[in-house]
């Protein structure tokens, strides 16, 4: 006898998720399951998120990290648990430059050597405990870290802005944001000038033409001939007499990008990739182009301060907003529909995700090669991280 035509059929299976790094045989699906080489110095917070005696709780690429600052202003960064009963250091409270965890008062000094226990050893000698510190520096009021090996964290800089020093620094606006969304999304997307649609209320640029694009080593160098500086408020600021501001030079400077207007409006991105669907995107735009509207004459240094929040407040802001918007829609897109062709027609996007699944193949492949793993060797498996010294010079 036939069955009832009219019988619920077994529901389809439930589509898998996309691929890891070793599965994946797109470019698209290599690049969104990549991780970023640890072997670089990584921004975590502003100094003004670390008062003195304070903790602050982060994450490199899955792996749990605590920065905290002594209240002695000193820096430090540990894995984020305690050697015993794998408490978050985090939660835990700052003595001296020590930190100590709050469930039964082991205390870690900043390398991580637990240097005190605050109750009875049980006729026990004492143990030798610690977790991994990790190199800290502070540079361009930004506290950064080095996740990777630490003999590297002399080797590596932090990127250098001289013009943010000096006694005639260039005005400066930060913005900082987390997003859901995987690091190569924010990548493509701040180097990437075909999107102005997205931000045609305030219009950044417009009118983009890609005019090169390169990869040489670890870098991805490329131009567009662009508008750059519009929108009612800004482009009123913006001095057209003295900055040429119909192009624009970008570079992804692995991990960091980068952008040059005329010499006279730059700025950096740099990407903290916290796990793999959430990053920690810090900006850091500054100026030395900006005039009193409807005059040649620069604006007054002690109003600087006042155009950069106005400068914020209506333009930069709410655009990078957008962009957030942009990415984390775009990292729920490819999760729903990571097996669906792609067209992508920028070619300097094809390059950005060459560098970074080679970078991340490389780092893969080092790591193999290392006698123990490394704090995050966390492609597809976890490994525990080995000691490492607390500090670096950047």
């Amino acid at each position: 006898m036939s069955g009832d035509p009219r019988r619920a059929r077994p529901a389809p299976a439930a589509p898998s998720g996309p691929p890891p790094f070793a599965e994946a045989r797109s470019k698209r699906a290599k690049v969104r399951a990549a991780g970023m080489d640890p072997d670089y110095w990584y921004a975590v917070a502003y100094e003004s998120e670390l008062p003195r005696g304070t903790t602050l709780a982060t994450r490199f690429w899955g792996h749990p990290i605590v920065v905290y600052r002594g209240t002695d202003g000193s820096l430090h960064a540990l894995e984020d648990r305690c050697a015993h009963r794998q408490l978050k250091l985090s939660a835990g409270e700052v003595n001296g430059c020590h930190l100590t965890c709050t469930y039964h008062g082991w205390t870690y000094d900043g390398d991580g050597h637990v240097v005190h226990y605050a109750h009875d050893l049980f006729g026990r000698a004492r143990p030798e405990v610690k977790v991994s510190g990790y190199p800290v520096t502070a540079r361009h009021g930004l506290v950064w870290i080095f996740p990777g090996d630490p003999a590297l964290a002399s080797v590596r800089t932090v990127p250098a802005i001289p013009e943010l020093s000096g006694s005639r620094p260039w005005a400066r606006l930060d913005a900082s944001y987390t997003w859901q969304a995987h690091h190569s999304m924010i990548i493509d997307n701040v180097s990437d000038f075909s999107h102005s649609y997205l931000h045609r209320r305030y219009r950044p640029f417009w009118d983009a033409k890609l005019t090169h694009h390169e990869l040489t080593g670890d870098r991805v160098e490329l131009s567009y001939a662009t508008c750059v500086g519009g929108g009612r408020f800004v482009s009123r600021f913006v001095d057209r007499r003295r900055v040429d501001t119909t192009s624009i030079d970008l570079a992804f400077d692995y991990p960091y990008q980068r952008s040059d207007t005329g010499g006279s409006i730059k700025h950096w991105c740099f990407v903290l990739p916290m796990d793999r669907r959430t990053s920690r995107v810090f900006f850091v735009f500054y100026f030395d182009a900006v005039k009193i509207p409807g005059t040649r004459r620069p604006l007054p240094r002690r109003l600087l301060p006042l155009f950069m929040r106005l400068a914020g407040a209506l333009l930069v802001k709410p655009l990078l907003r957008q962009d957030g918007t942009a990415v984390e829609s775009e990292q729920l897109g490819y999760e729903t529909h990571h097996a669906a062709p792609i067209v992508e027609l920028n070619p300097a996007v094809g390059l950005f995700q060459d560098l970074t699944i080679r970078k991340w193949q490389e780092f893969l492949d080092r790591d193999r090669a290392r006698p123990r793993p490394s704090a995050v060797a966390l492609a597809d498996g976890r490994a525990a991280p080995g000691p490492c010294p607390r500090k670096g010079r950047p």
